[in-house]
């Protein structure tokens, strides 16, 4: 059996209706629906998710305050994570978080220049990840009038944390996340 994602978590410590879910690959939608999350849960929680490859946040018809990108940005192309950020414009709150992980770009590891999804999914069955220029991650967002907190590494996956937020609302002094998120996400704060 596979082990559980983010998502499975945040089924669980959010209220009912309030986890939607974007994930093109319909047949690992399914697999985890039927094999990961508790019937019982998935009842109760009433989740919503969506099979759109263009991240458009929305079909669920909401603004969000969270956005969460784990270990998606180490497969996506720098078109779709601009898509994914003209997402959050669009369908966040004003003070929403958009908490992404990504692999940095390094002389030995170069930077991603291809359009494609690199890794499994529902394009592709070659696993693998890709890696980013923090530059560019931070070009992009200020083009959007985004602000890019870089939060630390992620202690299961040795993914790197960013924080983005609207330029407008960012607050002076770093946001602490609850207990039960940082737990989560294993942000060291």
């Amino acid at each position: 059996m596979r082990r559980p994602s983010c998502g499975y978590w945040l089924i669980h410590f959010l209220d009912a209706g309030c986890y939607c879910g974007i994930e093109p690959h319909t047949a690992r939608l399914k697999m985890g629906l039927e094999t990961i999350l508790e019937q019982d849960i998935r009842q109760a929680k009433r989740p919503r998710f969506d099979a759109n490859a263009t991240f458009d946040a929305s079909v669920f018809g909401e603004r969000f305050d969270f956005f969460l990108a784990y270990s998606i940005w180490t497969h996506a192309s720098k078109p779709q994570i601009r898509m994914m950020l003209d997402a959050f414009l669009r369908c966040s709150t004003d003070d929403a978080v958009f908490l992404a992980t990504f692999l940095p770009a390094s002389w030995r590891f170069q930077d991603y220049v291809e359009d494609a999804w690199r890794g499994t999914s529902h394009e592709s069955s070659v696993p693998g990840c890709i890696r980013h220029r923090l530059s560019w991650i931070k070009a992009e967002c200020a083009l959007r009038e985004l602000l890019v907190s870089p939060l630390g590494r992620d202690t299961s996956h040795d993914q790197y944390w960013l924080e983005i937020r609207r330029r407008a609302t960012a607050p002076a002094r770093k946001r602490r996340y609850p207990y039960w998120l940082r737990r989560l996400v294993d942000l060291r704060s």
